[in-house]
């Protein structure tokens, strides 16, 4: 009678602790599937974004020529390099799905976003030094400016700056620098955009071509603070910095 009790007993505990095993394994599992889940989605947004800042960036580009707004041709070659850098987003996005348990690489999917976020911010500190120098050469040498097809274009460059930051939200818990790299290069577009319309409209009121001009320089200081946040953040996570 014993005998039965005890071998009852340790089936009870070989049971609870494979069902035990059982749930943190399952667990474990859901939560990897979760965030693969996750870093799919934002692959499939950055992509889209992708194309509509290219779309727009031709657009503005095209249409900051013939406007002779330093404020539109600012917003469109700065979203030109944005292209660029949305694309690296997106490009590590699908490197780190195709190639994290590929066998023959010793693969880091954190380090290459780390790394997209990072390149992305040196190429916006890039875009607002550039940004800055032709608006004080505008200020020194102002060209007439057709303001009204310039708000035009700028405006529809701020509806899809909208658009594509509403595809790129996300939640910090579902975020990594890759993402938010990509986000912090659609809000950057989407200042240039409000600034343009803002120095346009008050341009073309008051006769004022200076504003135009003015700006893009405002534009350049404030993407060039993002940038140095963003980094520092992504390099911190490049060279595993953390304090004792």
């Amino acid at each position: 009678m014993t005998e039965h009790h005890t071998h009852t007993h340790d089936d009870h505990t070989h049971e609870h602790e494979h069902d035990h095993g059982h749930d943190h394994g399952h667990d474990h599992g859901h939560t990897h599937d979760h965030t693969h889940t996750h870093v799919h989605l934002n692959e499939r947004k950055t992509r889209w974004v992708v194309f509509l800042t290219f779309a727009t960036m031709i657009v503005e580009i095209l249409f900051g020529f013939y406007t002779n707004s330093m404020a539109l041709l600012a917003d469109g070659w700065h979203m030109s390099t944005h292209a660029f850098a949305l694309g690296l987003a997106w490009l590590a996005y699908y490197l780190s799905r195709k190639y994290s348990n590929h066998n023959a690489f010793s693969f880091s999917g954190a380090k290459l976003l780390a790394l997209s976020g990072y390149t992305s911010a040196i190429v916006l500190v890039i875009i607002a030094v550039w940004m800055a120098v032709e608006a004080v050469n505008r200020l020194l040498n102002p060209l007439p400016i057709k303001f009204e097809e310039a708000i035009f274009v700028a405006s529809i460059g701020l509806l899809v700056n909208a658009a594509s930051a509403l595809l790129l939200h996300h939640d910090k818990s579902h975020s990594d620098h890759n993402i938010r790299a990509a986000y912090l290069h659609v809000l950057a577009d989407g200042l240039t955009s409000v600034t343009a319309i803002i120095a346009l409209a008050g341009g073309m009121i008051w006769n004022l071509y200076s504003l135009d001009a003015y700006s893009g320089i405002i534009s350049s200081l404030i993407i060039t603070k993002w940038s140095f946040d963003l980094i520092r953040n992504s390099g911190r996570d490049l060279i595993d910095f953390s304090k004792k």
